[in-house]
């Protein structure tokens, strides 16, 4: 099939202005040619989309969700056995959005690699999906790394099971062993066929924050290093300032949320050698109405964290750091979002203000960053050629060039004039196909609309009323109400 897309203003991420009077023709799944539409061999038969007046961008992508995020007791045991279709609705609600590429960083490493492959198939319509699995380092979703609560009201059995779904050969036991055990863990754990490494340089937020290192220097170079010969990127997990520079240190490729340091900045020394080594920078960020409702639902203390994370984002942004889009994307079904704990946490903060969101959430992310004066063309990249980039992707995704894949936006409203355009999809091609976003997700499970109440809910009273915490991450809130 030959596709051509005419009348566009063009946004490649590779130039530094737009491109006019120029057309993309696609052959298959892949651009065949960028150029005037006189100049180009079209065949009689192509598809051809006037696309005059509307802006053409590479599509979106992300460098850190989360397609099966929902760990709870009554969401895994309900669908245990059906996580492939959590997943695939998770990566055709990305795809609605413009996302035609996801970078999964923590799930459940056959489910989402059995998606992974279904939808590379051509078996099941969703976004492309990248995936590591389990975060080096982490144990499994009911332990103390993120709900050891629920351990205490489900069978031994089924908690193991769970746990062992999500971890393997990765766990916390990795913190006893030499580097090289460490190394024969993680080839193991490569061979199985994960698409990257992330791995823990801090851990995780449910213990204490994530204030406390997980592995030595030793082990992280170690970690990078087998990655590295494996021909795959390694990435970690920062949440302290010590944390980030190790991570630096060991030559991560990127870093996640690195700009979240607890209540202390990133040192100037830090950026300044992130920037010399190229490290990627997936920051979180606030928009400025975020900011204040944070300020209104959180105390002192969760503020001055908040604080720091916002200089942070605003100091890499100066300082040139690669900047990636990310956002730990995820469905959020609506019964959890009703409850009172998720409600006055980041997570359950409103949807124009939550880059939580795997639907929404990179708007957002896009609107904040605007706020904090990434120039428009750098947000354009940080959404694309960056995060291509970053994971060595990038011989075929991350700008519109002949010879990658035929995956692009089409936008009704410029862009670069303002972050909220990004939200004006017209249309959503992936591999040369146009997506049919209206029809997606297909088979909605944890997006479909709350069960009706049950008639005796009407004479319910309760008798006390749960308490609230702030979640530092998604995960977090999902077990902790």
């Amino acid at each position: 099939m030959t596709m051509l897309i005419t009348g566009a203003t063009i946004l490649d991420a590779v130039s530094d202005k737009p491109i006019e009077g120029q057309a993309i023709l696609i052959e298959g799944k892949r651009i065949k040619a960028i150029g005037r539409r006189d100049e180009l061999p079209v065949p009689a038969d192509a598809t051809v989309i006037d696309a005059t007046g509307k802006y053409v961008i590479p599509g979106l992508m992300n460098a850190n969700v989360h397609l099966l995020c929902d760990i709870r007791p009554e969401t895994l045991l309900r669908y245990e056995g059906r996580y492939e279709d959590l997943i695939a609705e998770s990566a055709q609600v990305a795809l609605k959005s413009g996302q035609t590429t996801v970078f999964d960083t923590w799930g459940p490493r056959r489910a989402l690699m059995a998606t992974r492959d279904a939808i590379n198939d051509g078996k099941v319509i969703g976004s492309r999906v990248f995936c590591a699995g389990n975060v080096i380092g982490f144990d499994g979703p009911y332990s103390p790394d993120f709900g050891a609560t629920h351990a205490t009201v489900l069978s031994t059995r089924f908690v193991n099971r769970i746990n062992a779904t999500w971890v393997e050969n990765t766990g916390r036991h990795l913190m006893w062993l030499t580097p090289k055990q460490v190394a024969e863990e993680l080839r193991t754990y490569i061979e199985k066929g994960i698409d990257f490494i992330k791995y823990a340089a801090n851990e995780h937020g449910a213990q204490s924050l994530g204030a406390f290192i997980s592995f030595s220097e030793r082990v992280q170079r170690t970690i990078v290093d087998e990655a590295h010969r494996a021909g795959i990127t390694a990435q970690s997990h920062a949440m302290s300032v010590e944390g980030l520079h190790m991570s630096v240190m060991a030559g991560c490729d990127l870093i996640t949320h690195c700009n979240i340091t607890g209540p202390t900045e990133i040192p100037d020394e830090t950026i300044e050698l992130m920037v010399k080594q190229d490290c990627g920078a997936v920051i979180f960020p606030w928009s400025e109405k975020g900011l204040q409702w944070m300020r209104d639902n959180m105390d002192d203390g969760t503020w001055t964290t908040v604080k720091s994370t916002d200089n942070n984002a605003r100091n890499l942004i100066k300082a040139g750091a690669r900047i990636m889009l990310a956002n730990d994307g995820a469905i959020l079904p609506k019964d959890l979002l009703a409850e009172p704990a998720i409600s006055k946490g980041w997570v359950g903060a409103p949807e124009e203000m939550n880059f939580g969101l795997l639907a929404t959430g990179h708007f957002v992310w896009l609107e904040a960053m605007e706020e904090k004066c990434l120039a428009p063309m750098e947000m354009l990249r940080a959404a694309t050629r960056n995060i291509a980039v970053a994971y060595k992707k990038d011989a075929d995704l991350g700008t519109l060039e002949a010879g990658k894949f035929a995956d692009l936006v089409i936008l009704d409203k410029n862009p670069l004039e303002s972050a909220k355009n990004y939200r004006a999809i017209g249309r959503v091609v992936k591999e040369g196909a146009v997506v049919d976003i209206d029809a997606l997700p297909l088979n909605r499970i944890l997006t479909r609309e709350l069960d009706p109440a049950a008639p005796e809910e009407a004479d319910y009273k309760h008798f006390a009323h749960k308490g609230q915490r702030f979640p530092m991450c998604t995960a977090c809130a999902i077990v902790a109400h």
